[in-house]
């Protein structure tokens, strides 16, 4: 029920988007975008919030997961434009920024802050030695699967710290990164179509607010 209420919520930004930015295309042709978007657009959010599911402790806690996935009220979205935290923090805001990042292509950017957060969690040696070896091969090493954009001087320090691996090997690239989303994919996101629709209060909200 919660991915349904998040892919509706998604369908119907995504619309209005195209309705704004897509004036100057035939009709036939933005019908085709508009389909091949929101299909896209529904996947992403979907695979998110189900992978955020699995990664919680919500076995015994049925009710409280699905009442996470349900759209936020707008005055719930209001607040991750206050602070960056604010967004990540919250498990449908954090999925929506996932998938915007994926829209334009730098996803790896939160998958790396992510892989960093659980990183710095991990209590056992042998697993924090594992788990960094993997961070540094799918994110840090050259034409790595998922390469993140950071200096040649701070992937050397890497390497050399993950052979007796700390939970601070990834500090100086984490910091790196999310500074590069704080001041460019974030206010991007903040301006973008779905996050504006998130926001408004329909008079459907209004009246669930009410009761």
């Amino acid at each position: 029920a919660g991915d349904a209420a998040a892919a509706m919520a998604m369908q119907s930004a995504l619309i209005l988007a195209l309705q704004h930015e897509g004036g100057r295309m035939e009709p036939a042709e933005k019908g085709r975008m508009k389909r091949t978007i929101i299909k896209d657009w529904k996947t992403r959010l979907s695979y998110f919030l189900h992978n955020s599911s699995n990664s919680t402790k919500m076995k015994t806690k049925k009710v409280g997961k699905h009442r996470t996935y349900f759209r936020p009220s707008p005055e719930e979205a209001q607040l991750w434009s206050e602070a960056f935290d604010e967004l990540l923090a919250n498990k449908y805001g954090l999925a929506a920024f996932r998938a915007f990042l994926k829209s334009e292509f730098c996803e790896e950017n939160i998958e790396f802050w992510l892989a960093c957060e659980d990183f710095k969690k991990t209590k056992s040696p042998q697993k924090l030695t594992s788990k960094a070896k993997k961070i540094y091969n799918d994110f840090i090493e050259k034409e790595a699967p998922k390469e993140i954009n950071i200096d040649f001087q701070t992937k050397n320090m890497i390497a050399q710290n993950i052979q007796e691996a700390t939970h601070t090997c990834f500090s100086a690239a984490q910091k790196r990164v999310y500074s590069l989303m704080e001041n460019n994919s974030y206010p991007r996101f903040l301006e973008s179509e779905f996050y504006q629709e998130l926001c408004k209060k329909t008079p459907i909200t209004r009246a669930a607010q009410g009761t």
